[in-house]
């Protein structure tokens, strides 16, 4: 936080505090897991050391570390795959929606 110019170090600082550090919906080890994924993704040694470390200190395993690497991997692939062939947004969305509600039809209850 040091590095961070006035006045931008009280509202960064306040942004770690409240979000990272502070009690939300997500745990601890769930936002650091999340971390690690993001910090992969966006190749950043800093942060990928950072919430490696967190993680570890909120009881992730080094397992479930190297999965939140590998889903952050596979979620940039297939971002490059979509953005690369500009496949339309609105085409993703509801084909995305057909498979979700297939899925939901398959683990409904069976009617009686």
């Amino acid at each position: 936080m040091d590095q961070l110019a006035e006045p931008a170090s009280e509202h960064s600082w306040g942004l770690f505090r409240d979000l990272e550090a502070g009690e939300t919906e997500l745990s601890g080890r769930e936002k650091q897991l999340i971390g690690v994924g993001v910090a992969a993704a966006i190749n950043c040694p800093y942060c990928t050391y950072f919430h490696k470390e967190d993680a570890r200190l909120e009881g992730a395993t080094e397992d479930e570390i190297e999965e939140a690497v590998n889903l952050a991997s596979v979620t940039k692939y297939f971002s490059t795959i979509l953005h690369g062939n500009e496949v339309d947004v609105d085409d993703f969305a509801t084909e995305t929606d057909e498979i979700v509600d297939h899925i939901k039809e398959q683990e409904a209850p069976a009617d009686d």
